[in-house]
């Protein structure tokens, strides 16, 4: 071998390690693990019963909690897996704040781990929710402090057999947040006359910080209904108009 030729293998390594590096990195921006916003994903339970056909045994009469979301990513790390024993201490608000309104109790977890797997594993990125308990205890939090069920009462907003007008919930939400909040429904099957109150976004930074969930001129983007149950209706941004908020069964 030439004198120099150790030299010119060297520089060959090192430029190798440096493309696969690129490439890595690439890879990892493509593989959707970014995000800019936390979203603190309410549902209505009465609509999600409706959303995957489902006739819910007594579902709750008041706004749970579906998720906290990023809003660009999804399960980041496959190999971090739910483990229900490190939430045992906040079961007890678990089951009311944030239940599985679909299944019965004894598969109430899998809701909780579907939530976790897809989202948690991403928005653990921050300090403040780096493991399953800070997950699940700062989501119970955030919906304790945004009081939704109060404020939408305050609004004279209820369940009842009238219709409102999304943007009249949207600017009632907005005036009290102090924030464009997203607000999904599912449209109008054959047979019914108008759209059905189903989801309500509030979104935060990632020093939670309230936020708009959407700013002027960018995509409201799609809905996001309830996944972890299988087949469903496609919940979708509520168009303007009018909206049914279905009384609990």
């Amino acid at each position: 071998m030439k004198p120099g030729a150790p030299r010119c293998v060297l520089l060959r390594a090192l430029c190798l390690t440096c493309c696969c590096l690129c490439c890595a990195y690439g890879l990892w921006k493509s593989d959707n693990h970014e995000w800019k916003k936390l979203i603190m994903v309410h549902h209505w339970p009465a609509t999600v019963c409706k959303e995957v056909q489902n006739d819910c045994r007594d579902p709750p009469d008041y706004w749970t909690i579906h998720g906290l979301w990023a809003d660009r990513a999804e399960q980041c790390n496959r190999s971090w897996h739910f483990n229900l024993e490190e939430i045992k201490d906040l079961l007890q608000d678990m089951k009311i704040y944030w239940p599985d309104v679909i299944h019965s109790a004894a598969n109430r977890s899998s809701f909780w781990k579907h939530e976790w797997e897809k989202h948690g594993t991403c928005v653990a990125q921050l300090d403040t929710l780096n493991s399953q308990k800070k997950y699940f205890g700062e989501g119970l939090d955030l919906y304790r402090g945004l009081a939704l069920n109060s404020v939408l009462q305050k609004l004279g907003i209820v369940p009842s057999g009238n219709y409102y007008q999304i943007a009249d919930i949207k600017d009632a939400l907005a005036s009290l947040y102090g924030v464009t909040p997203k607000i999904q429904c599912l449209p109008p099957e054959q047979g019914e006359e108008v759209q059905i109150l189903g989801q309500i976004e509030l979104c935060f930074t990632k020093d939670l910080q309230l936020r708009n969930c959407t700013e002027p001129g960018e995509p409201a983007g799609g809905g996001h209904g309830a996944g972890w149950a299988g087949p469903a209706r496609a919940l979708e941004v509520c168009q303007d108009g009018p909206a049914f908020y279905p009384p609990p069964p």
